[in-house]
């Protein structure tokens, strides 16, 4: 609150110290370090809002880019250069060609499916910790950010109390003020906590769906590699038979002879 000059009855100027600057100002090393805190708990979560939101889109683009054009090459690793190198579904790819050929090493009885199953779950596993990161920054912040906002409050009503017991008058003029001032960390410790609990939401929901996505290209990454190509995804076979049904352009007809006169 910006600072007010009021005239008194006698022409006299004082200053009003109910703002929120002054409010600080009297709190003294310890507001101002809840107050850094906050901040710093607000910065970071939409930080981690906009980074996580760039990277959950660029993996999403990339799908559409998989559904078109990956399952019409001609062999998975054709399909795979075809992507990005540091795309999630290339990684996949990747991890299940590594693995097919790591299993065609292996002297023991191990089922190439119950290889490359649990090949691929482990690159699921670490694309979606990689996506996961910096979530449980926002539910802290979520979590903790009202109560951070509240020791300022207990804090600034404590120094209140004190000041109003050392001044000897407890009327509403007295009282009204400092506890005003106070509930003003509890409002930042609030206007922190909600968008942090909005943005994990949204990005957990989010993460589930990606999840969702790499669990069936994983699915049928398994099952081509296991018919030795063989076996592609319904959206694949769809295409194909889309482009064969496609009739072929008809060649123009030649221009009638002109009579002769």
């Amino acid at each position: 609150m910006i600072t007010q000059i009021l005239a008194n009855a006698g022409g006299e100027e004082i200053k009003n110290q109910f703002g929120f600057w002054e409010a600080m100002n009297q709190g003294g090393v310890i507001a101002w370090s809840i107050f850094g805190v906050l901040v710093i708990m607000s910065v970071g979560s939409f930080y981690i809002l906009i980074t996580k939101l760039l990277e959950q889109r660029k993996i999403m683009n990339q799908y559409k880019e998989v559904r078109s054009n990956f399952w019409r090459a001609n062999s998975l690793r054709e399909g795979a250069n075809k992507l990005d190198k540091n795309s999630a579904w290339r990684q996949l790819v990747d991890d299940g060609l590594a693995a097919e050929e790591t299993h065609s090493k292996m002297t023991d009885s191990l089922e190439a499916h119950d290889w490359l199953h649990g090949s691929l779950a482990r690159s699921e596993a670490s694309i979606n910790a990689k996506l996961a990161g910096g979530l449980p920054f926002l539910a802290t912040t979520g979590a903790t950010a009202p109560f951070v906002g509240l020791l300022g409050t207990v804090i600034g009503i404590y120094r209140a109390l004190i000041n109003i017991g050392l001044a000897g008058s407890a009327s509403i003029d007295k009282v009204a003020g400092p506890v005003g001032e106070a509930l003003i960390m509890t409002a930042i410790g609030l206007l922190v906590a909600v968008p942090a609990v909005l943005a994990y939401n949204w990005l957990q929901s989010r993460n589930k769906r990606i999840a969702e996505l790499l669990n069936g290209f994983s699915t049928d990454l398994l099952a081509n590699i296991n018919s030795k190509g063989t076996v592609k995804p319904a959206v694949a076979t769809a295409a194909a038979a889309r482009g064969a049904a496609k009739p072929a352009p008809k060649a123009a007809a030649a221009p009638a002879a002109k009579p002769k006169a």
